[in-house]
């Protein structure tokens, strides 16, 4: 079996966020090397003969596959060994050695990297090894349909007070190379004038990677008090890129523990694979998707609509 360890410590920009009480456990991810792919992707489930005893799920259930970046594991090669079984990094198309002894290489670049998805590049049998949530997994080889077409919504034929929609579609929030929101269960906020901002549930979302944010509280007429959430992936930091509603407001009380992600802030929010543009402005937050009609809120002029 393949070694999992913990990541070391690195000085980056988050140690000035760091709350010693906040989690027991530090997951100091890096994006160095190439970022994600906009490419196809591969989606992971946990294999039933390594999967988690405890049945938690890995948290890294999409990944794009790059290149590999050698034939061989280079510092195998270097010192004229033979290596083990190759695995191939998931972030930036590492290749190294995956025997289990504490000098292997894929580990080894793991433990510098904190690139945390790894799989096989050999054998009949396609398979992959997650170092943080220590999970082989194997791909889930069905082919999802085509999303149906959506009929044209006008954010004009929207309430105010604004209304909560559950949405079972794949949304997806990406910084850094990084997949750190994924959910099938968004709930949509639709307000007269605005696009819809999608709340993700904070069991999908990686929120060891959310920071509070300096300047961090707004009040919402309906909603209450916002706080506001720094988003750091290693030395990459997205300021008050996500919000959430600790204590909502009565009507809202779905809203408790999930968060919001600006998606001019982020690299990419995407749902069912469809990129999201994001709402004009500096302060909303909405999310514009082919289906969602306009005109909007948020562009210069429109403040007293």
């Amino acid at each position: 079996m393949l070694r999992a360890a913990c990541i070391p410590r690195a000085a980056s920009a988050r140690s000035r966020y760091e709350d010693p009480g906040r989690r027991g456990r530090d997951h100091d991810r890096h994006a160095s090397g190439p970022t994600r792919g906009r490419g196809p992707m591969t989606r992971w489930t946990p294999r039933p003969d390594g999967g988690r005893p405890s049945g938690t799920p890995c948290s890294h259930t999409w990944t794009p596959d790059p290149r590999p970046t050698s034939a061989t594991c280079p510092s195998c090669a270097a010192r004229g060994r033979a290596p083990g079984d190759l695995l191939l990094c998931l972030v930036c198309g590492h290749v190294g050695c995956s025997d289990s002894s504490p000098g292997a290489h894929a580990t080894a670049h793991f433990e510098a990297s904190g690139h945390p998805m790894a799989r096989a590049l050999a054998g009949d049998r396609v398979w992959a090894w997650c170092y943080e949530d220590e999970v082989y997994l194997e791909p889930l080889d069905e082919i999802m349909p085509p999303a149906t077409p959506r009929r044209p919504e006008s954010v004009w034929d929207y309430p105010r007070p604004p209304a909560l929609r559950e949405d079972d579609r794949l949304v997806q929030v990406e910084c850094a190379g990084q997949v750190v929101a994924e959910t099938r269960r968004a709930i949509r906020v639709l307000e007269t004038s605005h696009p819809p901002v999608f709340y993700l549930p904070a069991q999908d979302v990686r929120t060891e990677l959310l920071f509070p944010a300096a300047a961090g509280r707004t009040w919402c007429e309906w909603k209450g008090a916002a706080r506001y959430w720094d988003v750091i992936v290693g030395d990459v930091v997205h300021a008050r890129a996500a919000w959430s509603y600790p204590d909502p407001e009565p009507g809202y009380t779905a809203l408790a523990g999930s968060f919001a992600f600006y998606p001019g802030r982020v690299d990419r929010c995407t749902v069912d694979g469809e990129e999201v543009t994001a709402q004009e402005g500096d302060f909303y937050g909405g999310w514009i998707t082919a289906e969602v009609r306009g005109p909007f809120k948020g562009a210069p002029g429109t403040q007293l609509w």
